[in-house]
């Protein structure tokens, strides 16, 4: 069994590694867009997509790194963070009192050991915010699984191939796709049988989602939603992947020529309509891709909806040439900077020569602070 401070460290860890990552990813966006690549859509999300992976198999490199040390192998090599920085400190790098610097140094085995053993109200207060966020975020998650699925069950049975299912609903104004445990589905409103436009880029659209496997990601996403609520880098990660599908989805379905942008756009404006008079039902029903999604804050602040950048991005879109090369050039620097992070913010193991100059620092400088005290009493006597 893991045990729990373990785990503790673990989740530490990843939401760093989230903030880490999402820092590097908009300065790796900018730089992509200055080169004249801001419309490389699907190279941009398979990005994200892989540097996600490499999240979550950073723990194991960082392991696999403390293992080679611990059997004599770079040995020489320290990434940690809080070793280096200690070491910095005694090099007199910055001043500080040492004792302070020590505390802050210890901050997160402090932490640690506080919410393991449930002390202090700061611990406690940590302790009742993580549960009641991801108690309301799994029972959130939840209701709006049922929901999607009564608005699937609902639906009637239109043509089916193979393991897609094509389904009719009058519950729905705006097309979306799921998937069960075997099937995929994509629910059309009932009224866009009369429109053969809008229901050729409805399927078009949601049968691409289908193949770019942006369901199984939406999934992932929403279900460690509850975990990483806290987290402003992990819902500015999952808006990112949510635009990038939706754009890099409207590049791919008029690559294929065999729908007009023009009747590609008229759906996009015509959905995006009905969808300011959707039911609450279907907005909290997850997960799903639609074919689009009014966006009610841009239209109260005035802002550039994201509909407007999808249109403007089908009347400017530009294929790339070498997708995979540019994909390998940048995804390299991304991984190994995760990677390195990743060992680099991990706890320290045993207590190195610094570690044991900075205690011994602290203690001399209590036994100072002691033997002043000391000798202010007896002056004063």
């Amino acid at each position: 069994m893991i045990p729990g401070d373990a785990l503790l460290d673990a989740f530490i860890d990843a939401n760093i590694l989230f903030c880490v990552a999402y820092t590097i990813w908009v300065a790796v966006r900018e730089v992509l867009s200055r080169l004249g690549l801001k419309h490389a859509y699907g190279t941009q999300l398979k990005l994200l997509n892989t540097v996600f992976l490499a999240i979550v198999v950073a723990p194991f490199v960082a392991l696999a790194f403390t293992t080679l040390q611990r059997s004599g192998v770079a040995t020489e090599v320290n990434l940690n963070l809080s070793d280096n920085v200690v070491a910095y400190y005694l090099n007199g790098g910055f001043e500080m009192k040492a004792s302070k610097f020590e505390a802050l140094v210890q901050m997160r085995d402090t932490f640690t050991l506080n919410v393991m053993n449930g002390a202090g109200w700061m611990a406690l207060g940590a302790i009742l915010v993580f549960v009641a966020g991801f108690a309301v975020g799994a029972v959130r998650l939840i209701y709006s699984m049922i929901c999607l699925r009564r608005i699937v069950a609902d639906s009637y049975a239109w043509r089916s191939f193979g393991r897609l299912k094509l389904r009719l609903s009058d519950r729905t104004l705006v097309p979306f796709s799921t998937r069960g445990l075997r099937n995929y589905y994509v629910v059309i409103p009932s009224h866009m049988l009369g429109d053969e436009n809008e229901m050729r880029v409805s399927i078009a659209h949601e049968c691409q989602h289908i193949r770019q496997g942006d369901l199984e990601w939406e999934i992932l996403l929403e279900a460690l939603k509850p975990l990483f609520f806290l987290n402003p880098a992990y819902h500015a990660w999952k808006r990112q992947v949510e635009n990038l599908r939706e754009l890099n989805c409207d590049s791919e379905v008029l690559s294929r020529g065999r729908i007009d942008v023009r009747a590609y756009c008229d759906t996009l404006l015509s959905v995006c309509q009905k969808t300011l008079r959707r039911d609450r039902a279907f907005v909290i029903a997850v997960p799903k891709v639609t074919l689009v999604t009014a966006d009610r804050s841009a239209l109260r602040d005035g802002k550039m909806s994201f509909l407007e950048r999808r249109i403007s991005s089908l009347l400017n879109a530009r294929r790339l040439a070498h997708p995979n090369l540019v994909y390998l050039a940048v995804i390299l620097p991304l991984v190994a900077s995760v990677a390195l992070t990743a060992v680099a913010i991990q706890r320290p193991g045993d207590w190195s020569q610094d570690r044991l100059m900075l205690s011994t620092v602290v203690n001399l400088e209590r036994l100072d602070e002691i033997n002043r005290l000391s000798t202010f009493g007896r002056v004063r006597n």
